[in-house]
């Protein structure tokens, strides 16, 4: 079985980017830790960063996933093409968010992927990373872990 972890822009320049906010791991050190985790969990890891709303959307529609994990940044709160992307998968998608958007700006408060998402992890740090791969897991194993 094989779970996709998409991350949102800006995402690359974690460990630099408002430390205070996001920590100080970089998303290569979230990358090890999910493949460790997925290793023990006994599913393949497919990590994918991207800037680009197309590119994520386009990673959506040609995943061979059973599952996906997402952290779609900012664009969160207002990219409703990722949301129907989202809503298109049959797979359960696990939106993550480092920080705790609901104790944060105003606009980060809503988000027009959850509505669709199975659930959504948020304000764990690196960690809410690794709740969301155990939640997607257990989801695809709940379905027969077929895409």
């Amino acid at each position: 079985m094989k779970v996709l972890v998409l991350h949102g822009p800006n995402l690359n320049l974690l460990g630099k980017r408002e430390p205070e906010v996001y920590g100080a791991q970089t998303l290569e050190a979230i990358n090890r830790q999910l493949l460790e985790l997925g290793r023990e969990l006994g599913v393949e890891v497919e990590c994918f960063q991207s800037n680009h709303e197309g590119e994520l959307i386009d990673k959506l529609h040609s995943t061979d996933a059973a599952a996906v994990v997402f952290n779609p940044g900012a664009f969160t709160h207002y990219s409703y093409a990722l949301r129907d992307a989202v809503a298109s998968l049959p797979i359960p998608v696990v939106e993550v968010h480092l920080s705790n958007i609901y104790a944060r700006e105003e606009f980060r408060h809503r988000s027009v992927i959850a509505p669709v998402a199975a659930g959504q992890i948020s304000g764990f740090g690196a960690e809410s990373y690794l709740l969301g791969l155990r939640a997607a897991v257990s989801l695809a194993k709940k379905r027969g872990g077929r895409p």
